[in-house]
């Protein structure tokens, strides 16, 4: 793949978005699609919440117009559009749960049943190899619908969750560009494609936000992260591929293993919307939105950084030191929500 097809992708992708914005949110004040705030939202206006129409225009057609349509990304592009429409549903008139995750499972069954995207070969982490088909749906199923949702919950504050998918995206594509070869380059230029989407769409979502990602754009986006990350993790040219996909995602699978855990352990559905997350806990500590954001970004930057830099050390070596960092990071943030509770 030339390079150049990947900087004009990426272009095109920004353009459309940072173009298609404007007019979405005139429309969306027009018809009143605005977000009211509620007990767990921080921003105080009504907002649009469309702007993963944006996102979704720059992605879709760059991909189709630059990019090699392999059967894999034909069917990664036949989830998106499955999600896109239930998404907009829900960001112009709310959506059950219910429905939200059958569609969710069946964009689920396309990737992996029709496009055979699935997790069947952990390169040796944690003593695993190869693994049998039944298992690797299983958790194939687990890492989709899981990251799906982890984007979608994260998304609550301006900037935050496009600009961790700006990180991911960013971090999978440089992979995929210099150790994939031909067999990886297509998704390359899809995440390539989805930087372009995403930045546009920041241009007008960071703090203070005129318009918000929306299940649109949450949905879409955790759909097409969690397939790099499915696919990264296969790439034998890439050492410790599996323990660092866990550095590149770790803000928003942390933070959502985290809430669900303590909902459950307090006795709640790990579904139910409260104020318990990352974000929100750094808000309440006296960070306003864009420090909020930057901390949690370099974070994560940190953290990729620092597992490409310990690989050569070994799986076993990288496990020890996610154990460790989790248990700091959730002494840190247990000692901030103590000291700055809930009101």
């Amino acid at each position: 793949m030339l390079i150049i097809d990947i900087v004009l992708s990426f272009i095109w992708a920004f353009v459309i978005a940072v173009f298609a914005i404007p007019s979405i949110i005139y429309v969306a004040h027009l018809k009143n699609l605005l977000d009211e705030p509620n007990f767990r939202a921080v921003h105080t206006n009504l907002t649009p919440r469309l702007g993963g129409m944006a996102i979704f225009a720059g992605f879709m057609s760059a991909v189709t117009i630059f990019g090699t349509v392999t059967p894999q990304i034909q069917r990664l592009l036949a989830s998106t559009l499955i999600l896109f429409f239930i998404g907009l549903k829900d960001d112009i008139s709310s959506v059950s749960a219910f429905k939200k995750f059958f569609v969710q499972i069946l964009a689920t069954g396309i990737v992996m049943f029709l496009g055979d995207i699935k997790v069947n070969d952990f390169q040796g982490f944690m003593g695993v190899h190869q693994i049998d088909d039944r298992f690797a749906y299983a958790f194939t199923f687990l890492v989709i619908v899981g990251l799906i949702n982890a984007f979608n919950l994260i998304d609550g504050l301006d900037g935050l969750a496009g600009t961790l998918i700006l990180i991911n995206s960013a971090a999978f594509g440089y992979f995929f560009f210099r150790f994939g070869g031909a067999t990886y380059e297509p998704f390359a230029l899809v995440a390539f494609c989805l930087m372009g989407g995403i930045l546009g769409f920041l241009r007008y979502n960071f703090h203070k936000a005129i318009i918000f990602m929306g299940d649109t754009g949450s949905l879409v986006c955790g759909m097409i992260v969690s397939v790099m990350a499915i696919e990264f993790v296969q790439m034998k040219a890439v050492e410790s591929a599996p323990s660092i996909a866990v550095a590149i995602l770790i803000v928003p699978v942390f933070d959502t293993a985290r809430v669900f855990a303590f909902r459950i352990l307090n006795g709640k559905s790990p579904f139910s919307p409260d104020k318990n997350h990352v974000h929100h806990i750094l808000i309440r500590s006296g960070l306003n939105q864009v420090q909020t954001v930057l901390c949690l970004s370099l974070l994560n930057i940190a953290t990729i950084v620092a597992a490409i830099s310990m690989a050569h050390l070994g799986d076993n070596f990288l496990m020890i030191f996610y154990i460790s960092y989790f248990i700091v990071f959730l002494s840190v943030l247990e000692y901030l929500s103590r000291k700055n509770p809930r009101v």
